[in-house]
Formats: structure tokens, C-alpha cells, sequence
């Protein structure tokens, strides 16, 4: 037990001092559009509902927990959609809390008969707090009996919260519903984001691009723009930046009508990373994901993994005759 708190706060710490602060990321990442890609918001044309949970690295204690919540829909009279997207993540059992509350626009339009394209806007509230009180350092600890002693000598932070303002943007282009790619960057201003008067660390810009195709098995070749692809094969590349942080996904969805199943192997340049799974079902407007991400890096033996949870529910389309196209992309 001991062992494991201490790996935690050493991962906390390691997320507190380190160079560049790295985002949460997810698996499902096309399950979390608006995280995703903001200019993903109001794709589909009717309002949906999604919610998801990500447990990484469960061998080390409560490591980190991430949720995320979000809700769009294509408004006709602006000519796109609106979305709102809340994401809270808990590092070190909940001494380390970000959230971060965001509105998006997207402006959907056809650059051609068969290109669609969108572009977003993203600003967002953004807080980190840190809980001092319940973090015990080395200079505290008898080294005889173990226990805690005495007070510490490190420095408390002069600023246990921080609070600022942070903007994202985004490009989605859709062809026929053949292939489909965007790109995003986060973090458009750098807010600083350090808890010390003197720290200069800085919230650094996270650039994401992604593409991919929907192809129909059922019949051959590529799907129709107007098909039910009850029966696909999707592949998909995410790339994504962050400071000197680089991650590379690479990997296929499989759809047999309502089930979706895929498999995925994410490289982090400098190693190996892991090997992601996932099952779902679609099942009229409701969507539910599992993935599992499997180490294949040194932290193979002691880290178990990430566990990974969607949930998504497709409400019917308010208005009779849908003004805005929906862009085709995977569920999952």
C-alpha cells in the first residue's frame, strides 16, 4: 500500500514540475467528438448526449481518472452547430484536479457538391487545483519507523488554484462519405498554468490531426453517402502534439450492424505504448464503448493498463427537414 501511494504522488508531482503540462487523452477519441476536434460539433445534425470515463493505469492506485461530458446539435438559422463540452480530470486520488467548461460553434458549409467542410471556435474555462494539504514528502518520513513526523521543508504554492481562459479552433472536411480528416490546436494562447509566482510553466498548444475512411463491405467498394453501413471496415490515423510530446494511433473499426469492434496500436515515437481493444453496440439511438488499453511498455508489469467507457444517445432531429448535412465519421 505504501508503495503504491508513493508511485502516485510521484506521478503527481512528475505532472506537476514537469516541462509541458500533457491533456487527458482518450482511446474512443471519434466517441469524444468535441474533444476531439471542436469543428466536429453538430456533425450528426440532431442534438446528442454523450458521457465518458477513462481509468488509467489502475496498478498504480487511483493514477488518473478522466471524465467527460458533452452535448451539440446542429442549429439551421446559424448555419452549423452549437456544443458544449465539460471535462474534469483527477490525478493522484484527486490531489491534482483540472476542469474545464467550454462552448463551441461550428460552421458547417459544401465547398463543393461533394465536400463538406467545418470550421469551430472553441472558449473555455479552464481551473487546476492542487490539495497540498494531503501530500507527505521524504523530509516528513522517520526513517526508522516510517511514520510522519514532522512538517515539510518544500515550499506550499502560492497559488493552491489557478484559473484562466483558453480557446480552441478546428478544420473537419467530409468527401461523399468516402474519406474524412481534420485537424485542431488547442490551447490557442499558452495561459500559464503553473502554482508558484515564479513558475513559468505554460499551458502548451496540443495540435491534433486525424483521417480516415468508411468502407462498405456489404456491397464493395467504398460506402455511399445514403447507405446504412451496416457492414464496414473504417481505417483511421490520430496524430497528436504536445509540447515534445508526439503520439501516433493507428488502427480499424469493424461495424456488422450493432456491433463495432476495433483495434488499435498507439506509439509514443520515443516507445511503444500500447495495444487498444474495443467492443460496442449500437442499438437504435443509444451507443455504448469499451476499450481497453493494453501496455507494451516498460510500464507493462505494474501499470494495468487504461480502462475506457462511452456512453451516447442520438435524440431524433428537431427540426422536420434537417438544414444541415450530417459528416460522415466512426462512432467510436
Amino acid at each position: 500500500m505504501k508503495q503504491r501511494s508513493c508511485l502516485t504522488v510521484i506521478l503527481t508531482f512528475a505532472t506537476l514540475w514537469t516541462v509541458f503540462a500533457q491533456d487527458p487523452e482518450f482511446s474512443q477519441f471519434y466517441a469524444n467528438p468535441l474533444y476531439l476536434n471542436p469543428a466536429l460539433t453538430g456533425a450528426t445534425g440532431c442534438p446528442r448526449l454523450i458521457g465518458n470515463y477513462r481509468n488509467q493505469w489502475p496498478g498504480l492506485g487511483k493514477a488518473y481518472n478522466t471524465y467527460s461530458f458533452s452535448y451539440d446539435q446542429g442549429v439551421g438559422i446559424l448555419h452549423g452547430g452549437l456544443g458544449l463540452l465539460v471535462t474534469a480530470d483527477r490525478a493522484g486520488g484527486g490531489n491534482l484536479n483540472t476542469t474545464t467548461v467550454g462552448l463551441s460553434y461550428a460552421y458547417i458549409f459544401n465547398i463543393t457538391e461533394n465536400l463538406n467542410a467545418s470550421l469551430a471556435l472553441r472558449g473555455a474555462y479552464y481551473q487546476r487545483r492542487i490539495v497540498w494539504e494531503n501530500f507527505t514528502f521524504e523530509d516528513q518520513i522517520d526513517p526508522r519507523s516510517g511514520e510522519v513526523i514532522k512538517p515539510t521543508s518544500e515550499k506550499q504554492p502560492d497559488y493552491p488554484s489557478i484559473s484562466t481562459v483558453d480557446f480552441s479552433a478546428g478544420l473537419f472536411l467530409d468527401y461523399k462519405g468516402l474519406v474524412y480528416g481534420g485537424f485542431a490546436v488547442d490551447h490557442l494562447t499558452q495561459p500559464k498554468n503553473g502554482f508558484y509566482a515564479d513558475n513559468t510553466s505554460h499551458l502548451y498548444m496540443k495540435y491534433t490531426a486525424h483521417a480516415g475512411s468508411i468502407i462498405n463491405l456489404k456491397g464493395g467498394g467504398y460506402a455511399k453517402d445514403d447507405e446504412e453501413k451496416e457492414f464496414s471496415i473504417s481505417p483511421n490515423i490520430l496524430y497528436q502534439q504536445q509540447g515534445s510530446f508526439h503520439q501516433l494511433n493507428i488502427g480499424a473499426y469493424l461495424t456488422f450492424d450493432p456491433l463495432v469492434c476495433g483495434l488499435w496500436f498507439r506509439h509514443n515515437f520515443e516507445n511503444a505504448d500500447a495495444l487498444i481493444v474495443l467492443a460496442g453496440i449500437h442499438y437504435k439511438n443509444l451507443r455504448v464503448g469499451y476499450s481497453y488499453d493494453l501496455n507494451v511498455s516498460n510500464l507493462f508489469s505494474v501499470s494495468g493498463g487504461a480502462h475506457e467507457v462511452s456512453v451516447s444517445w442520438q435524440f431524433p432531429c428537431i427540426e422536420r427537414k434537417r438544414k444541415i448535412r450530417a459528416i460522415k465519421c466512426p462512432r467510436f
